[in-house]
């Protein structure tokens, strides 16, 4: 398991490179992407059968709450741009203790909730998990 002084290494790592790590750059959270993930109505918003009841460690500093297990890494960085707050969500799969990069989205303004935030980032995990699960059954 990565110690906190590696996770903060990884974290730098990626947020200074994040567009080498993805070419897209961050995902911006707007109408059209809460429409597509039906997330629009909060009463109808979908339950993952995954969920967030995975265990994760959680690090906390000033700067961002980081969240970790043996399959994922999260780091969670809240901003201010331009006096709107912003959140910024970085995942990683944690494999062979070797992060990679897989997905950042961005919330500002409106759109910067936690309800959202943590909605959002069950969604892309279930996402990556369905990617994992597809290639590891073309090397089964």
């Amino acid at each position: 398991m990565l110690d906190e002084e590696v996770l903060e290494h990884y974290f730098h790592d990626f947020s200074q490179n994040i567009h080498t790590w993805l070419p897209e750059g961050l995902i911006e959270v707007d109408l059209d992407l809460l429409h597509k993930h039906n997330l629009l109505d909060f009463k109808d918003i979908p339950q993952s059968p995954n969920g967030l009841t995975r265990f994760f460690h959680l690090v906390e500093t000033e700067e961002k709450l980081t969240l970790f297990n043996d399959e994922y890494i999260i780091w969670i960085v809240p901003d201010i741009e331009e006096d709107y707050t912003s959140t910024y969500t970085l995942i990683a799969l944690n494999q062979d203790d070797t992060p990679h990069l897989e997905i950042g989205f961005k919330t500002t303004g409106v759109y910067n909730s936690s309800h959202l935030v943590l909605s959002l980032l069950d969604i892309f995990l279930a996402e990556i998990q369905e990617n994992e699960d597809t290639l590891n059954s073309f090397t089964e």
